[in-house]
């Protein structure tokens, strides 16, 4: 039986995320940038998310398969009850059922931190193809997300116009006098 874990990322695992989202830039428009980042790149994504968010990996027998980080949903104050969510998974083990572990952990890391709403921002297309399909759309649907919005023909990639969605998840209460979040104290 393979073995499963799902823990804190650590700045060492920027080349393996690295490599996995790599795949990601270069073959699909899951992701609308254009170059790979760097490790270095990488791990100062990982250190400035860490500073407020959890940012967890999911290994499988010792290898890191994919991540799952939440990060600032627009970055104003009013708006530290909502976060953006991403996940990315090393292309051999999707449809196994790792995207909803590590989301799932992740959520329940966001619940205890006092956020309330979730948020997903998802490349779309009515035409899927060879860069894109609706398997995110549909995998944040599985575990509770609706769409709230559509961006029509707003990113560029592969010679294509694509669409942005962005789908929303409630895991928790809206108060009049709202507990103040307890962001993520990052451990090393």
């Amino acid at each position: 039986m393979d073995s499963v874990m799902i823990r804190d990322v650590r700045l060492e695992d920027a080349k393996r995320l690295a490599e996995i989202y790599a795949y990601y830039v270069k073959n699909t428009a899951i992701t609308f940038e254009y170059d790979s980042p760097s490790v270095s790149e990488f791990q100062s994504r990982i250190q400035k998310i860490t500073q407020k968010y959890p940012y967890l990996v999911i290994e499988k027998e010792g290898i890191v398969v994919g991540y799952a980080y939440a990060n600032a949903f627009v970055g104003r104050a009013a708006y530290d009850w909502s976060c953006e969510l991403s996940v990315y998974l090393d292309p051999s083990v999707r449809k196994c059922g790792f995207g909803r572990k590590i989301y799932e952990a992740l959520e329940e890391r966001l619940k205890e931190m006092g956020i309330v709403n979730l948020y997903a921002c998802i490349g779309y297309t009515d035409k899927e193809d060879e860069y894109l399909t609706k398997n995110s759309a549909q995998f944040h649907e599985h575990l509770g997300f609706v769409t709230v919005g559509r961006f029509h023909q707003c990113g560029y990639k592969f010679g294509r116009w694509y669409d942005m969605i962005w789908m929303e998840k409630i895991i928790g209460e809206h108060c009049t006098q709202q507990k103040t979040v307890q962001f993520h104290e990052r451990q090393e």
